[in-house]
């Protein structure tokens, strides 16, 4: 009786203010005039290209700007006026644009962010990132992630590169807990449409936990603390693998990357996604994204061997002019502000890569399907470090 007081609490506390400007759950309001830096640093030329080409396509921008000759009006909150940015008149008298992150030339002393998918460790299975099958030892995709960081970060750093990792344990980066975002998750789930009760409300208030606090600190970390030239974003893939108390593996296998873009109309109708998206339109990251992801793609494609993933709904466009290599919005390669490479290699419950994975760290070479290969996580992190060795040279 007292959980369902509780329920009957968060509906009536649920302000009229958070409906009548749309947020992303756990979203502050933009503050709209950290735009102001960005006047006069684009022509109209390069805005409408990039809006329309790569950050949304299929016209799911219209409705929400309004492009003229010199400027651009951004819809902001009900009943407040547009946002307006100006245009260069052409690319020579653009003025320089400002932002934290440098192109760099050679990783001799470049500022490298490494951010290890997930949390792994006691979270792993709250986050849905983790199975067994039978006896084997468990497959816990944030705990492998972290044992490549920490690879990677070795690697890289031998080549000159200065390396940070978001976190170097399972322990959170938010200080908030499911506990304390029942509220949230009841706004959530009534903004969806969907029933409100104690199974769903738990579920969403682990989900903004692990998915949606702890990517917005790390975020907090990357763009305040960090300020890299570059994120890498870890992660493992994964199929289906049915009931969790009794998971199937799969014969299919993959790999691709993600760069930031292809918001959808509906994700441009929250008003923090459009001034997410201006910021990683107007600092430029996505040129330097894709460039960097279609190379480390073709170094992981020599590497793993594994043939591009391709996207058949319209979440995501191919992009940087290779099949590994995608343009979508997720939460990490948003608000991270300078350019990110995000990894999505092996599909852990393969039957192949399950065996590599139980085979664990050993050292040398080991008989894979015939082939004498690496580890899979040094197979991992070798293959991301020579593609930035050869983007950016040592």
């Amino acid at each position: 009786m007292q959980f369902f007081r509780i329920i009957h609490f968060l509906l009536l506390i649920t302000s009229a203010s958070a409906f009548a400007q749309k947020l992303t759950p756990l979203a502050p309001r933009p503050n709209w005039s950290s735009l102001d830096k960005f006047q006069h640093t684009i022509t109209k030329e390069e805005f409408t290209r990039l809006l329309e080409q790569l950050y949304a396509p299929n016209g799911a921008w219209r409705g929400h700007f309004t492009i003229a000759d010199d400027h651009v009006d951004v819809e902001t909150s009900p009943g407040k006026p547009s946002y307006r940015l100006n245009f260069a008149a052409n690319a020579a008298e653009a003025k320089p644009i400002p932002r934290y992150w440098q192109k760099k030339r050679s990783l001799q002393g470049m500022r490298i962010a490494i951010d290890p998918g997930h949390l792994g460790g006691g979270w792993a299975r709250m986050e849905e990132r983790w199975f067994r099958i039978g006896d084997n030892k468990p497959v816990a995709e944030g705990d492998m992630t972290l044992y490549v960081a920490r690879l990677l970060k070795k690697e890289l750093e031998q080549r000159g590169a200065k390396v940070f990792l978001t976190r170097n344990s399972s322990k959170p980066a938010t200080k908030l807990r499911p506990k304390k975002l029942q509220k949230a998750a009841a706004d959530s789930l009534r903004n969806d449409g969907r029933k409100i009760n104690a199974a769903t409300l738990k579920a969403e208030s682990e989900r903004l936990f692990y998915r949606t606090a702890e990517i917005r600190a790390r975020a907090e970390k990357v763009n305040e603390g960090i300020r890299p030239d570059l994120v890498l974003a870890l992660h493992f893939n994964a199929e289906g693998w049915g009931n969790p108390a009794r998971p199937t593996l799969t014969n299919i296998n993959h790999l691709h990357l993600l760069i930031n873009g292809c918001y959808s109309a509906d994700e441009l109708s929250h008003e923090d996604q459009r001034h997410d998206l201006m910021v990683k339109l107007l600092n430029r990251s996505g040129a330097e994204e894709a460039a960097v992801s279609r190379t480390v793609a073709a170094s992981m494609a020599r590497a793993t061997g594994l043939p591009p993933y391709t996207y058949s709904s319209a979440i995501a466009i191919n992009a940087a002019g290779s099949p590994y290599v995608w343009a979508r919005n997720l939460l990490a390669n948003r608000l991270f502000e300078c350019p990110v490479v995000y990894l999505e290699p092996y599909v852990m419950n393969n039957r192949e890569v399950h065996a590599r994975i139980q085979l664990g760290a050993y050292k040398g070479r080991h008989p894979v399907a015939g082939t004498m290969r690496e580890n899979i996580f040094r197979e991992y992190a070798r293959g991301v470090a020579d593609g930035l060795t050869a983007y950016y040279g040592k």
